[in-house]
Parts: C-alpha cells; sequence; structure tokens
C-alpha cells in the first residue's frame, strides 16, 4: 500500500500546476503526451474537469516515468515533496472527484496491473529490493549533485550580470518593492531555493568571490 500511495502522490506533484512547470522546463513530459494530451488547451483549463483531469494524469505518469530515468528529475522530484505548497496542490488534485475517477481507471488497466504486479515481485525478493534501493539512492544522489552544480551556474551568472549598472538598478528597485521581502520569505521555505543559498555559500569560501560579493552588497546598501 505504501508503495501505492508514493505512485499515487507523485502523479499528484508531478502533475500539479509547478510540478507541470518545471517537468515542462525540464522537457520531461512533452515526450510521453498522447495525441488526445496534445490537443489540450491550458486557456480553457477549468471548463471541463474531465479533461482537466485526463490531462493532469497524463503529465504526472510521463513526469513520474522521466524520473525513474532521470536523477535531476528525481532529485527534483523529492524536493517538491518537501515543498507544502506543492503538497498542497498535490493534495487538491487528490481530492478532486474526477482526478479519483481516472486514477480507478488506470488502476483496473491491464498494464498498470502488470507493472504493479512486477513491482510487487521484486521488492518482494530482497536481494532485488536491495538493488533497486541502491540504485534509486545513486541516481538520488546523482540528481542532487546536479541541481546543485546548476544552482551554482545560475548564481555564478548572476555575480556577473550584477556588475552591470542596468542590473544593478533593477534589483535596487525590486529591493525597494514593500512586499520584497514577504516574497523572500516566501522563497526561502521554497527547498529548491536551498541550492542556491547552498551554492552561494560555496560562493563565500572563495576569497575573490566573497570580495566581490561583499563589495557589491555595500554598493546596494549605498543606493536603498
Amino acid at each position: 500500500m505504501y508503495f501505492i500511495k508514493a505512485i499515487i502522490l507523485g502523479l499528484c506533484v508531478v502533475g500539479s500546476a509547478e510540478g507541470r512547470d518545471r517537468a515542462n522546463a525540464m522537457n520531461a513530459a512533452k515526450k510521453d503526451e498522447d495525441a488526445s494530451e496534445a490537443k489540450y488547451d491550458l486557456g480553457k483549463r477549468g471548463e471541463d474537469p474531465q479533461a482537466d483531469a485526463m490531462y493532469d494524469m497524463g503529465m504526472g505518469m510521463a513526469g513520474l516515468k522521466q524520473a525513474m530515468s532521470d536523477p535531476t528529475m528525481l532529485a527534483q522530484l523529492m524536493q517538491d515533496m518537501g515543498d507544502p505548497e506543492m503538497m498542497a496542490e498535490a493534495k487538491k488534485m487528490m481530492d478532486n472527484p474526477e482526478f479519483q475517477s481516472q486514477m480507478k481507471k488506470m488502476e483496473k488497466s491491464g498494464e498498470y496491473k502488470d507493472a504493479l504486479k512486477k513491482t510487487k515481485e521484486n521488492l518482494d525478493d530482497p536481494d532485488t529490493a536491495a538493488q533497486m534501493e541502491a540504485k534509486m539512492e545513486a541516481m538520488l544522489k546523482r540528481g542532487q549533485d546536479n541541481l546543485k552544480k546548476g544552482a551554482g551556474t545560475v548564481m555564478e551568472q548572476a555575480l556577473e550580470d550584477m556588475g552591470s549598472p542596468e542590473m544593478m538598478a533593477e534589483a535596487v528597485q525590486m529591493m525597494k518593492d514593500p512586499d520584497f521581502a514577504a516574497q523572500m520569505q516566501k522563497m526561502a521555505k521554497d527547498p529548491s531555493f536551498q541550492n542556491y543559498i547552498g551554492a552561494m555559500k560555496d560562493m563565500l569560501e572563495d576569497p575573490e568571490k566573497k570580495e566581490k560579493i561583499q563589495n557589491m552588497a555595500k554598493v546596494m546598501q549605498g543606493k536603498l
């Protein structure tokens, strides 16, 4: 039962609004959309609950399938499961009667039953289960490293961009926004944001980058 719940939860997280955006950004779910999903019009979302549920299910299945072979997406999925807002969105989807109806249909399919049977057999075998667990842990570690490297690259580029007077002026203007502090607090609660905090800490270990960041901070403070 735990494994089934994990699959359903994964489907909901990947199929949720933010999960769909991240999956699309990684080119995850697009490859496996069938013709009916390809015709789905996001602009009309909410007009047909059944079509919405079918689309969410399709995106969730495709994203979950991709996560099982893509270390970076697997790591992102695990991070998303630690995001309260994402989990609230997933719960909302799980409570949707149309989504539940689509889940029941999927559970009755031969493909689902065969996959579940094979997975149960693998988990019942201690050696196979241990191999599966080791493989997933290795994939997750590799994915987490990829996310960290990606965040580091973004922070490095951001540091370079901040050397531009135009970018500095835009950053200062953003910080003057009364809602800026609240927005930052919200971002800080996102597990994915921790990658960028980690990347910043790593940059501060480099004396040259640390000095550059400190000088930039002084300039910004002088403009506020």
